[in-house]
């Protein structure tokens, strides 16, 4: 079996795999204030829950958009399996199948990363994958798999968040698409400016990379594909048709694949 600590900013998602196939995913807060030690009792706790065997890991991935969080997982990952994990960085970059910008090798997440090898991988075509996380990603990935850029703007719940926490009358509300863009009291006016400008902000992103795709490597609009992941990926989807996929694990999976490539 294959242990797969995903840390985003929010959430860790600890996956375990089996001959590629996902047998069970959970989520656990990142909190960078909790130890090694808390966070092994916590997942071994679950392994013994859901009756895994512990002992039948084999290896242990890390990605993480959290630095601070890498090394309370190597700590779990060695008291598992009394062995280092794989964490995912520029020293295994040249296995793998996507090619980086050189200024961005030490800078892109391994988040992002993910998002283009599982797109190369899966489609072998040009592509652009929006992560509907934390933040809102956008990865642009060339006819040749090779990574040709990044836009990056705050998440449709970091929006909500900030919205609330720094106003002092505007209420928190649910993340639903309303009836109408014409908000006739608090809670639909906010739903209205948030979810309709956020399908407008993310409508104008995709198609200007399109269309400096075209006009930097002359790929063709018409042949890219589009790829929606991350939590928050069907929160729009029923009123853009900017995308050609809808894949709520692609992020997860392409951990396994860049795994597959780097522990060859």
């Amino acid at each position: 079996m294959l242990l797969i600590f995903d840390i985003g900013n929010t959430n860790v998602k600890v996956a375990v795999f089996e001959s590629g196939t996902l047998v069970q995913l959970w989520r656990i807060s990142s909190d960078i204030n909790r130890t090694g030690d808390e966070y092994f009792a916590l997942i071994n706790t679950l392994f013994k829950d859901y009756n895994l065997d512990v002992k039948r890991i084999e290896n242990a991935v890390i990605s993480a958009v959290v630095p601070q969080l890498i090394s309370a997982f190597v700590i779990v990952t060695r008291r598992f399996l009394n062995k280092d994990p794989l964490v995912i960085g520029p020293d295994i970059y040249h296995k793998l199948p996507v090619t980086i910008p050189p200024s961005a090798v030490h800078e892109i997440g391994t988040d992002l990363l993910c998002n283009a090898v599982q797109a190369w991988e899966t489609y072998h075509q040009p592509s652009i994958v929006v992560d509907f996380g934390t933040a809102l990603s956008f990865v642009a990935v060339g006819n040749k798999g090779n990574i040709l850029g990044v836009a990056i703007a705050p998440g449709i719940g970091t929006a909500f968040k900030a919205l609330f926490s720094n106003t002092a009358q505007l209420p928190s509300v649910p993340l639903e698409i309303p009836s109408s863009s014409l908000g006739i009291d608090t809670t639909m006016a906010i739903q209205s400016g948030i979810m309709f400008g956020y399908k407008g902000l993310i409508e104008s992103v995709v198609n200007q990379m399109k269309a400096d795709m075209y006009k930097q490597a002359s790929i063709k609009p018409e042949n890219i594909i589009t790829i929606a992941t991350g939590g928050l990926s069907s929160v729009l989807t029923p009123i853009t048709n900017v995308f050609d996929k809808f894949d709520k694990q692609h992020t997860l999976n392409g951990l396994l694949t860049v795994a597959k490539y780097a522990l060859k």
